[in-house]
C-alpha cells in the first residue's frame, strides 16, 4: 500500500533507531517535560530578546503555578485558558495547567470580545491567563464580567523582558502596558504562584485531555479538537524523529503564534522534547524576525508561506547571515514553487513543505529534511502514521487505484473528537477495513513512494457545467506569472454553467502608493492581461471569468490566505 511504501522510504533514508515499526508508547506531556528538564536542567529553553530562561526555571514556575491553580480550586479536567502572544510566561502557564491536571485551551490574541466569550463558554474555561497590554487585558476583563470565566490571571510584560528593556517600557512606553486592576476575581501572575508543591495528579495519556485546540474556522464554525496527552507527546516525538539533526544544537525561531496548532507541535512541544531553545517573538515583523534569526544563529524556523514572502520582501533579507539555518518548515497553506525557489536561493537552507490539521495535533506528513524531496507535495507520512484515499463520491469505500480521493489519516496524533459536538465528531471519521480514520476533507493523490499531493479541499471544488474544477490548480498556474505574488480562486454564480472560477491576486511590488497594478519584467500587468495569460494555459472548463487585482487578500490569524473570508466578502454585496 502507498503508506507502507512511504514508511519504507523513511526507514531506508535515515536508518533511525527510533520506532518506525512500533507505536510511540503512551507518554503524558508532563512526563515529557519532566524528562527534558532532568536531561537539560541548566540549558536555555527560552530566549526572549536576549533574556534566557532555563529548563529548570520554567519547571519551577510551572510547579508553582500548578499549586496556585489547585489552591484556586482547579481539579482534574477543568479548563484553563491561555490568551497570550509568544511570551515566556506561556510555557509555565501551559505546563503548569497540565501539572495541575487541567486541560489547556488556546485563545487567539486577535479575538474580539465576542469571539473570546463564545469560546470561553463553549469550552467551559474557568481561569484564564493573559497579559497586561491594551490589546488583551481590556478584552479579557470584558469577558470576565459576562461569562463562565471565574478568574483572570494577568502577567506583566516588563517582568519578562531583559532588565534594560523592562525599565524602558516602565519609564518611556507606559502606554504599552496597563495596571492590573484590584478586584477579587483578578490576580497578578506572581501572586498566583504557590511555594507549596502541587498535589500529584494521575494522568492517563490515552484518554486525559491535554489541550482543547479550536479549528481555524476557515471552512465553518470553529470546533474544539480534543487532544490527549498522548496525541501531543506522540506528535512531538514524530516531528523530532524525522529530523536528522535531532540532539544537535537546536535553536528555533519561535515567531509562529503558540495559540496555533502548527506552532504548538513544531515550535513548542518538539523543541522541549529535543532539549532545544526557542528564540521567542510576540508577533511576526519581518525585520525583527531577520534580526533575531541572525542574533541567535537560529537553526530552524517554522512558518506559513506569507511569512517567507514577507521576509523576501524585506530589504534586510539580502544582508542577513543564514549560515546557521538548516531548515525552514512551511505549513498551513500550499507552498508555491516560485516562493520556495526564491527563498532557498537567498537563505541557502532548505524550505520544506509539511501538512497537518488541528485534528492531527499539528503534523501528519513532511518532506524530508535532507536527500530527495518532491516539491509541490506535502511529503510522506511521519512515523506511525498511515494515509489512504476515500472515494470522492462514496466515503464508505477506498478510492479506485490511481485516482484522487479524500485523504484520510490514522496515527497516534489523531484527536479523540470534537468538544461537545458528537455529530460533527462522528462525521469527521470514516471506517475502512475495520479501522477508524480521520477524514481531512482534502482531495489528494499518493504516489508509489508515499508522497502525497493535495489537489484541493472537497468543499472548495467549483462545479462548472458538470465538471469539477480545483481552485488550487488554477492558483498554481497564476503563481507562475512573474508579476503574481498571491492568488485565490473561488467559484461565482453563472446562469449558464452554474459556477465559474474567478481569480483574485496581489502583485509583486504592490503597495498603497502605486495602486492596484505592478510592473513585471514584460511591462505593465492588469487583470485583463492576467486573464488572457492564465486562460491560455488552462483547460476550457478551468478558465476564469475574471482576474481581479487587489492590494491585499484576506488572511487568517496566522497569515494563511482565507478563501472562506473572500467568498463571504464577495457574497456580501449580493
Amino acid at each position: 500500500m502507498e503508506e507502507d511504501r512511504g514508511t519504507e522510504i523513511w526507514r531506508t533514508r535515515y536508518k533511525h533507531p527510533c520506532a518506525w515499526d512500533m507505536p510511540f508508547p503512551p507518554l503524558a506531556m508532563t512526563d515529557l517535560f519532566a524528562q527534558s528538564v532532568a536531561a537539560h536542567a541548566d540549558a536555555p529553553l527560552v530566549d526572549f530578546y536576549g533574556r534566557l530562561y532555563s529548563y529548570r526555571a520554567v519547571m519551577d514556575e510551572a510547579l508553582r503555578f500548578a499549586a496556585g491553580l489547585q489552591a484556586m480550586g482547579v481539579v482534574k479536567g477543568d479548563r484553563v485558558g491561555l490568551y497570550l502572544p509568544n511570551v515566556p510566561v506561556y510555557l509555565p502557564a501551559y505546563f503548569g495547567a497540565m501539572l495541575a491536571g487541567a486541560t489547556v485551551v488556546n485563545f487567539s490574541p486577535l479575538y474580539t470580545a465576542r469571539e473570546l466569550e463564545a469560546q470561553v463558554e463553549d469550552s467551559g474555561t474557568r481561569i484564564m491567563v493573559t497579559l497586561d497590554v491594551p490589546a488583551l487585558q481590556p478584552t479579557a476583563l470584558e469577558v470576565l464580567g459576562r461569562s463562565s470565566l471565574e478568574r483572570l490571571v494577568i502577567a506583566r510584560l516588563e517582568q519578562m523582558l531583559p532588565f534594560v528593556q523592562g525599565i524602558g517600557i516602565r519609564l518611556f512606553r507606559r502606554s504599552e502596558i496597563l495596571a492590573v486592576p484590584h478586584r477579587p476575581d483578578v490576580i497578578e501572575w506572581r501572586a498566583a504562584l504557590n511555594a507549596t508543591p502541587p498535589r500529584a495528579v494521575a494522568i492517563d495519556p490515552l484518554t486525559d485531555l491535554a489541550l482543547l485546540q479550536y479549528t481555524g474556522g476557515t471552512t465553518g464554525t470553529p470546533k474544539g479538537a480534543m487532544l490527549t496527552h498522548q496525541n501531543l507527546s506522540a506528535n512531538a516525538r514524530q516531528v523530532v524523529a524525522i529530523d536528522p539533526h535531532r540532539g544537535e544544537r537546536d535553536m528555533i525561531l519561535g515567531v509562529l503564534p503558540f495559540f496555533h496548532v502548527f506552532a504548538n507541535a513544531c515550535v513548542l512541544n518538539r523543541t522541549v522534547h529535543d532539549g532545544g531553545c526557542i528564540a521567542m517573538l510576540p508577533r511576526f515583523q519581518a525585520g525583527q524576525a531577520l534580526k533575531t534569526l541572525e542574533r541567535v544563529a537560529a537553526t530552524a524556523m517554522p512558518g506559513v508561506p506569507t511569512m517567507y514572502q514577507a521576509l523576501l520582501d524585506h530589504p534586510a533579507m539580502a544582508k542577513t547571515r543564514f549560515s546557521s539555518l538548516r531548515v525552514c518548515v512551511s505549513g498551513g497553506a500550499p507552498l508555491s514553487a516560485p516562493l520556495k525557489q526564491r527563498f532557498e536561493q537567498v537563505a541557502g537552507g532548505r524550505l520544506i513543505e509539511g501538512y497537518g490539521l488541528t485534528e492531527t495535533s499539528g503534523v501528519a506528513t513532511s518532506n524530508p529534511y535532507e536527500g530527495e524531496e518532491r516539491p509541490g507535495t506535502i511529503g510522506q507520512p511521519v512515523p506511525a502514521t498511515r494515509l489512504r484515499l476515500l472515494d470522492k463520491e462514496d466515503p464508505t469505500r477506498a478510492a479506485p487505484p490511481g485516482e484522487p480521493g479524500e485523504l484520510i489519516v490514522n496515527g497516534p496524533q489523531v484527536m479523540l473528537g470534537y468538544w461537545n459536538r458528537p455529530e460533527a465528531a462522528a462525521s469527521a471519521f470514516a471506517e475502512l477495513d475495520g479501522e477508524r480514520w480521520l477524514r481531512t476533507g482534502d482531495i489528494a493523490t499518493i504516489d508509489a513512494d508515499g508522497f502525497a499531493r493535495i489537489v484541493d479541499r472537497s468543499k472548495d471544488m467549483i462545479a462548472v457545467g458538470g465538471f469539477k474544477v480545483f481552485p488550487s490548480q488554477v492558483e498554481a498556474v497564476l503563481l507562475q506569472h512573474p508579476a503574481v505574488k498571491e492568488a485565490l480562486v473561488i467559484g461565482v454564480s453563472d446562469s449558464y454553467r452554474g459556477e465559474m472560477p474567478r481569480a483574485f491576486v496581489t502583485l509583486n511590488g504592490d503597495d498603497e502608493a502605486n495602486g492596484a497594478a505592478a510592473n513585471a519584467e514584460d511591462g505593465a500587468v492588469d487583470g485583463e492581461t492576467l486573464k488572457a495569460w492564465v486562460n491560455d494555459r488552462l483547460g476550457k472548463h478551468e478558465r476564469v471569468d475574471a482576474v481581479v487585482v487587489r492590494l491585499s487578500l484576506p488572511k487568517t490569524m496566522v497569515g494563511k490566505l482565507d478563501r472562506k473570508a473572500l467568498r463571504e466578502e464577495i457574497a456580501a454585496p449580493a
